[in-house]
């Protein structure tokens, strides 16, 4: 690193202990931040589309992650670079706003940052560059807003919403059933919408997975699944019309909160000892017994004796449900949740049409269903799987989905996928160009061509002949004005995306555009990176 020095020759420090520390200045450091983030764009990039690659992820405890999703390649990559981390922040706030596209996001942002590197080598200064993109970026946003079409959608008249979903899924590893997946989210978003306000609470949606049985089994359960079995294996297995006490206080005797002592030194004392803590069940069973309760769902154990008794008085019980379930099953059933046994009251008991267990396979496995809630706008969805790896891919992929129908009840634009929307704004891009004087045009240029990148990539995934297929496709947009056309990625024999059904929705596609540009514009921006050195 350069010393500085006064005017008496003498070198002075400007950064605290500057020889431990690296630096890079001007055009070196922003070639060094654009081959960074390239290189994660890079990965990403094998992975787009229905086509594209799974990415194999061993972490550094040994769980192996086998997928498809951009969001969560990067989360798991473990990525050292300051920029390279930027784009993973990237990809983590499309998945948190849109949920779907996050694969796209990162791909778009390294070709725009390989085309400002061709840029920069030619002398035009970075700033500029970042002006053109901004420019372009509005440019592209309004196109998309042009040739987005309304979708109208409603609780009899699903098709669209399930065809969006499918479109997502079919780049997963679930694309085999993703017509089923794809009704199962549609579903569980409309059974938690409301309709009216335009909003989904996705919390609601309640996604469990167990291994065993085929992908084809996975099922919408309009009400809650818990992952526990009846504290007895004597008590009934099935429970109509239940009456559900809801407590968050454990069966057993009050302890002192401060340190006691206790000397028992007859056996009279121990009697006494013992029907005193005898009543103190009896009390509690007595309770739920009195307000009408047929179940009791407990977030705490209970021991031995208290299990015994509320199997001798039927009252059928589960144990260490979590917090989470439990406010669930109050949303669902209607019921609150009781801190201690002296607030119980009938108006404070859920309700549920059935509540039953079942077992799974071979291994006693047991589940418990709580189904016809009296408010059903809690639901699950239940996934099933060849091994975990499986499960948790396929958790990812609808949640992917619920997104998707998410997005599609606030805004019901879509464009159309397959790259047709990236190719008709590079042309509009392409054409604006010519309106602006000055240096920023060959930044909107270079933006035109960064955004055929998403189009080359998915036909590159696809097998086919990248350069050649793009401007095929790109020739016939602009020959018929049809911004409907796209990459044939399925081989479905035509390039109308409107007859293959590959929708996207409008509000995914500005924010990919928006982010990426957001970004990118940051990284040019830098001009000095100061980090520590290795040694």
């Amino acid at each position: 690193m350069a010393l500085a020095f006064d005017e008496f020759g003498r070198p002075f420090v400007i950064i605290k202990e500057q020889d431990q520390k690296v630096r890079l200045r001007g055009l070196d450091a922003q070639k060094a931040n654009i081959a960074s983030g390239m290189a994660v764009s890079r990965i990403l990039r094998t992975s787009l589309g229905p086509k594209g690659m799974d990415k194999m992820l061993q972490s550094p405890d040994g769980d192996v992650t086998t997928t498809n999703d951009g969001a969560t390649i990067l989360e798991q990559m473990d990525v050292d670079n300051q920029i390279a981390k930027l784009l993973v922040e990237l990809s983590r706030s499309q998945d948190y706003e849109i949920g779907d596209g996050t694969t796209g996001v990162v791909v778009l942002a390294g070709a725009l940052l390989e085309q400002a590197q061709k840029l920069l080598e030619r002398g035009v200064h970075p700033i500029r560059v970042a002006e053109g993109y901004e420019t372009a970026s509005r440019i592209a946003v309004e196109n998309l807003e042009k040739i987005a079409q309304r979708f109208d959608f409603g609780v009899n008249n699903i098709e669209p919403l399930v065809q969006t979903c499918m479109t997502t899924l079919s780049s997963k590893i679930v694309n085999r059933c993703k017509r089923s997946l794809a009704e199962i989210s549609v579903k569980a978003v409309l059974a938690v919408a409301d309709l009216e306000r335009k909003d989904v609470n996705l919390d609601l949606i309640k996604v469990e997975g167990k291994v065993g049985g085929k992908l084809e089994d996975t099922e919408l359960i309009y009400g809650i699944l818990v992952d526990k079995e009846m504290s007895h294996p004597q008590m009934p297995k099935q429970i109509e019309d239940a009456k559900i006490a809801i407590l968050t206080c454990p069966f057993e005797p009050p302890k002192p909160k401060t340190k006691h002592k206790m000397d028992i030194d007859t056996v009279e004392k121990f009697q006494t000892l013992r029907k005193q803590e005898q009543q103190y069940f009896n009390n509690m069973v007595q309770k739920c017994k009195g307000v009408g309760a047929t179940l009791v769902i407990c977030q705490w154990g209970f021991d031995d004796e208290a299990n015994h008794l509320l199997m001798h008085r039927d009252l059928p019980a589960v144990r260490w449900v979590g917090g989470v379930e439990l406010e669930l099953i109050a949303i669902a059933t209607g019921g609150r949740i009781v801190p201690r046994f002296e607030e119980l009251t009938p108006e404070k008991l859920g309700k549920a049409g059935l509540v039953r267990e079942k077992a799974f396979g071979t291994t006693k496995d047991r589940m418990l269903y709580v189904e016809h809630c009296a408010n059903s706008r809690a639901v699950t969805i239940f996934i099933r799987g060849g091994n975990k790896m499986m499960v948790e891919e396929t958790k990812r992929s609808i949640h992917d989905a619920l997104c998707v129908a998410r997005n599609l009840i606030r805004n019901n634009s879509i464009v159309y996928g397959g790259g047709s929307s990236e190719i008709s704004c590079s042309i509009s891009v392409e054409a604006a160009a010519d309106r602006y004087p000055g240096v920023e045009q060959y930044a909107i240029r270079a933006f035109a061509d960064a955004l055929d990148s998403v189009p080359m990539a998915l036909a590159e995934n696809s097998g086919l002949q990248p350069i050649e297929t793009l401007s095929a496709v790109k020739s016939q947009q602009i020959k018929e004005n049809n911004p409907y056309c796209g990459i044939d990625c399925n081989d479905a024999g035509t390039n109308d995306m409107r007859e293959q059904n590959v929708f996207e929705t409008l509000i995914g596609k500005q924010q990919q555009i928006l982010l990426a540009t957001q970004v990118v514009k940051m990284i040019l921006k830098i001009d000095d990176v100061i980090s520590p050195s290795d040694f």
